[in-house]
C-alpha cells in the first residue's frame, strides 16, 4: 500500500487555490448561480463512485441491485438540489457523499421504484466488472459499510494520484525509473536497499536518492491537489490527510 509521506507542505497558492476547485465550485453553487457546477460535481462522482458502490455492497445489495442503486443515487443526486445539506464550513465531499448517500437509501430509493425510475439509468460511467474484482478481493472482516467507504476512499484516492504521478512520468520520458522507484513511496522502508537499484538502473546512489526525494515530493504535491479538489478549504487539507490514514489503520 502506497502511504504519502505524514509531513506537509505549504499550499504555494493558499487559499486562492479554491476559486476554481470543484468541491468550492459545487459548494458555491449552492448559494449562487454557477453554471459549472454540474459539471463539477459529475466529474467528483465520476472519480470517487467506487467507495459508494462497495459500501451499497457491504450493506448486504446484490451487484446488479448496487449497480442500480448507485447509478439511481447519482441521477437523484445530479438534478437534485441536497447542496443545502453540505456545510462550507465544514464541508467535505467524502462526508456530503456518505450522507446523501444514506439519505436516499433510507428515504428515496422506494419513492423512485414506484415512479418507475431507475433500471440502471448510466449518469456517470461505472466500471462494474472491475468493481466486482475488486469486492471479491475484500476481506471479509466486521468493517461496517461506512468504515468500508471510508477505507475505499482513502485507497481510490491513493490510486489516482500514483496514476497521476505515472502518466507524468511517461510524459517525461521516465516511465521506467518510475517503475522502479514507486516501492520507495511507501511509509515503511524498502527492502531493497538504494544501491542494489542504482546497480540495476546504471547510477549512483546519491543519484537514486534524490530522485526518490523528487518523487516523493512530486507524490505529496500531488496528493494534497486532489485532496484540495474535495475539501472546502486550504486549511482542510492536512485534516483529511490524517483522517485518510486513520481510515487505512483501521
Amino acid at each position: 500500500m502506497l502511504v504519502p509521506d505524514r509531513s506537509s507542505e505549504a499550499d504555494p497558492e493558499g487559499q486562492r487555490s479554491f476559486v476554481t476547485t470543484h468541491w468550492s465550485i459545487v459548494l458555491a453553487a449552492a448559494h449562487e448561480s454557477r453554471p459549472d457546477a454540474q459539471a463539477a460535481l459529475a466529474t467528483l462522482c465520476e472519480t470517487y463512485w467506487y467507495p459508494l458502490y462497495s459500501c451499497v455492497r457491504r450493506k448486504g445489495y446484490r451487484a446488479e441491485e448496487a449497480q442500480d442503486l448507485t447509478q439511481e443515487f447519482f441521477a437523484t443526486l445530479l438534478q437534485k438540489d441536497y447542496l443545502r445539506v453540505a456545510d462550507p464550513e465544514r464541508g467535505r465531499f467524502r462526508s456530503f457523499l456518505l450522507a446523501s448517500l444514506n439519505h436516499f437509501l433510507a428515504n428515496e430509493w422506494d419513492r423512485a421504484r414506484a415512479q418507475k425510475r431507475g433500471g440502471g439509468r448510466r449518469m456517470i460511467s461505472m466500471d462494474i466488472p472491475g468493481a466486482e474484482s475488486r469486492c471479491s478481493i475484500e476481506p471479509a472482516d466486521d468493517l461496517t459499510a461506512e468504515k468500508l467507504y471510508e477505507r475505499q476512499w482513502a485507497l481510490t484516492l491513493l490510486d489516482l494520484v500514483l496514476k497521476q504521478l505515472r502518466q507524468e512520468s511517461v510524459r517525461e520520458g521516465k516511465e521506467h525509473l518510475f517503475d522502479r522507484l514507486k516501492e520507495f513511496l511507501g511509509g515503511a522502508a524498502s527492502d531493497i536497499p538504494y544501491s542494489q537499484v542504482a546497480a540495476e538502473l546504471g547510477m549512483t546512489e546519491a543519484a537514486v536518492k534524490m530522485a526518490v526525494h523528487r518523487l516523493r515530493r512530486y507524490y505529496r504535491r500531488l496528493l494534497r491537489a486532489e485532496i484540495a479538489q474535495t475539501v472546502a478549504s486550504a486549511a482542510a487539507i492536512d485534516d483529511e490527510i490524517r483522517h485518510l490514514f486513520r481510515a487505512l489503520e483501521d
